[in-house]
């Protein structure tokens, strides 16, 4: 199951951050829709695109700050739900234990991915610490509150140059 989420963390990724690095004037930047892919992606031509991505820092630091605004959303609501699960039985608190670590391994694994990706030192070293931090916090959930997701966005803008 977990593959299944990393293959699926991966290909979300790789599919919004080509629409980050889209021409303003192709299908993915205007919203109107492409044409009908193909099932199965061409392995040279993901390369060639994870190439070309390496080097836009920009677009990688965009993707990354969406990732971590979605999370802390993400994560808010999931952790509230595993509080309220509590009170309604082991089953339910089972499902959203489930919910909220998946989030936050999706989290992790993303960080991870675009660490990989970036040919930049500096938000390789950030993306990977990132990562590292938030797998390190899924141990104890209550450890990630406002102040954690504040520090994990400034780790970002200092790699990304907005600090």
């Amino acid at each position: 199951m977990r593959r299944s989420l990393a293959a699926l963390a991966a290909l979300s990724f790789t599919l919004l951050a080509a629409g980050c690095s889209a021409d303003s004037g192709s299908p993915a930047a205007t919203g109107t829709p492409a044409a009908a892919a193909p099932a199965s992606a061409d392995p040279a031509a993901a390369a060639s695109a994870d190439a070309a991505l390496s080097a836009d820092t920009q677009a990688i630091c965009a993707q990354a700050a969406r990732t971590s605004t979605n999370f802390g959303t993400n994560f808010a609501a999931d952790y509230a739900t595993l509080v309220g699960a509590a009170a309604q039985g082991a089953e339910a608190k089972a499902r959203a234990q489930e919910k909220v670590d998946r989030t936050v391994d999706g989290y992790s694994y993303a960080l991870t991915d675009m660490a990989k990706l970036t040919d930049d030192p500096a938000l390789k070293k950030a993306l990977s610490g990132m990562g590292a931090q938030v797998t390190t916090l899924k141990g104890d959930l209550s450890k990630i509150d406002d102040k954690t997701l504040a520090d994990l966005h400034a780790t970002l803008d200092a790699a990304c140059g907005k600090s």
